[in-house]
């Protein structure tokens, strides 16, 4: 899948990845697509809530090799 942007969260644990998720997005236009990749097991259903909350949309999650990938789609 093509991102517009890449976050790289990986080594950072709850909450901070969902943050800086915040903070890129806030900084991205409508329409445009964010890769996260981090290695904090939590952040699996911290950014599914992040995009419910605030009607972003997943795109994906996966799990490569330990990393959690989401795709996330700016409203």
């Amino acid at each position: 899948m093509e991102a517009d942007k890449t976050l790289d969260v990986k080594g950072l644990n709850c909450p901070m990845p969902v943050i800086k998720t915040k903070k890129t997005m806030d900084g991205m236009n409508s329409g445009e697509v964010l890769k996260v990749e981090s290695t904090d097991k939590g952040s699996k259903s911290d950014i599914a809530a992040y995009a419910n909350r605030t009607g972003n949309e997943l795109l994906e999650s996966k799990e490569e090799g330990g990393t959690f990938i989401f795709f996330l789609k700016k409203k």
